[in-house]
Parts: C-alpha cells; structure tokens; sequence
C-alpha cells in the first residue's frame, strides 16, 4: 500500500505508470476518496498515466491536526510529485479538488501543463453555511446529512437508475474521519480565489454541471472570465459530474490534456 509521509499525515496514492509520455493527477471532493475517480481513470489509461490520492482526512489518509487549508493541500500535492519525481503534469481536481487545482495554479504553475477544475468556484458557499455543517456533524455525526448530500451530490435521475454507485459513494462519505471532514470543511469555507486568479496563467479547463446547486455553472463563468487561458464547458450533471457523466469527464479531460496550444479556444469548435 503506497503512503507517503508528509509532516504528521500519511498520504495514501496510487500511481499507474503505464509507459505514456504524460500523467494526470485527480484530486478528490469534500467527502469522498480517490475511487470517485475508477470510472473516469478507467477511460483514460489508454492515454495517460494515472495519479490519485486521498487528500488528508479522506480514505486512507490520516491528518495530524485539527485544522489544515488549502495551501497545505496543495503542498501534499507538490510533495507527491517530488516523492514520484514527476516534473510536469496535468491535474484535475472537483470541487475541493478544484480549489486546491486553483492554489497550485497560481502558486506552482511550472508543475503544470494543463489544469481541469470541474464543480467548483472560486469561493464555495458561505461561512454560515460552512459554520452551521460543521456544528451539525460535530454533534450528530456524518450520517445526520447523508440524505442532504445524495441531493447535492447526485441528480435525482441517477440516483433512480443508479442506486448501486450512489450507495457505494455514500457508505465512503459515512466512512470518512470527522477530525478530517471538519478541517477540510473549514479550509473550503476560508479559501477565496476571487482577487486572484488572473494569476492563473496554467491553461485551464472548467467543467461545471448544469443542475449543481452547490458550485453553479455560473460560478465556472466567473472562473472562466477571471482565468486568463481558460475555457468552460457544461455537463448534463449535479455535483459528483465524473461520478454521473464519467465518459463525458473524460473525454473532456483528454481533449483538453492532449490538444496543444491554444485547447481553450478550440475546444467544441
């Protein structure tokens, strides 16, 4: 089982170097582990080598502490390409992923070809929000928001005709370390890229998913317009669009990962 130590934290990976020229990172969602990623690698080992990890308090990832942000999540990211010796690579990352994708975009862009930020913004909710889940879990545990998640996370279409990969998601989330969900909870709630990213000079994809209430295609715009080599395209999708419309995420991610050039104008074109 490969676990790297960064500080107090094991970082759980998995790498699948399969002889291509180039590697993709996939970086996970608030809740979830680095399996949300099975369906969409599985379309793309054809093309790429695959790097996946747990980010901490996630999975198999253990965190030493209380509170982590962003800017230490992208740093673990940093750290396992260096553990790995990879020089340059594309990354991906949804939703919290998306946010630690923006932070190493405008921090560590000589580490990337390309970045692909799917249903996410550049300030996800608001500390209200944050502050009153947060208290909830404290008190009732994560299984008291597991209806209210399945609604975020999912379409009501695909939790109809996919029960399976819906409750498999799921039992992961109820599974995840509280100390974990609650740091990662409150280093979402204080990451705000808003003044910052026309810093972004990484080609950038955004993906969003027309029915996702909680990081809304409009919030992709806003990404979209403030990036300045970026493009935006929309799935059909809540939440968890690499879950629901994985084919669909990947062939956007290979389109994006293996154009060069100018991919952002060109994309759809």
């Amino acid at each position: 089982m490969p676990i790297l130590k960064i500080a107090d934290n094991d970082c759980f990976y998995t790498y699948e170097a399969l002889g291509h020229d180039d590697t993709i990172v996939f970086s996970n969602s608030l809740g979830t582990d680095l399996s949300m990623w099975d369906a969409v690698a599985h379309k793309l080992r054809d093309h790429l080598n695959i790097l996946r990890y747990d980010t901490r308090g996630h999975g198999q990832s253990t965190i030493g502490s209380d509170t982590v942000s962003i800017a230490e999540l992208g740093q673990d990211v940093v750290a396992l390409l260096d553990h790995l010796q990879l020089d340059k690579v594309y990354f991906c990352g949804l939703s919290m992923g998306g946010l630690i994708g923006q932070w190493l975009g405008i921090h560590h862009p000589e580490r990337f070809k390309k970045i692909i930020v799917a249903n996410t913004a550049a300030k996800i909710g608001t500390a209200e929000g944050w502050n009153a889940r947060i208290a909830q879990v404290k008190e009732h545990g994560l299984e008291s928001i597991l209806d209210g998640t399945a609604q975020r996370w999912f379409t009501p279409v695909f939790r109809e005709k996919h029960p399976e990969v819906v409750n498999d998601v799921l039992q992961k989330f109820t599974k995840t370390s509280l100390q974990g969900y609650i740091a990662n909870c409150a280093a979402v709630r204080e990451a705000d890229f808003r003044k910052e990213l026309q810093k972004l000079r990484v080609p950038t994809l955004v993906i969003s998913g027309t029915q996702d209430e909680v990081t809304t295609p409009a919030d992709g715009e806003f990404l979209a317009s403030s990036i300045p080599r970026s493009r935006h395209v929309q799935l059909n999708a809540n939440h968890l669009s690499s879950v629901e419309l994985p084919a669909e995420f990947a062939r956007d991610v290979l389109y994006a990962a293996k154009n060069e050039g100018d991919f952002y104008l060109k994309i759809y074109q």
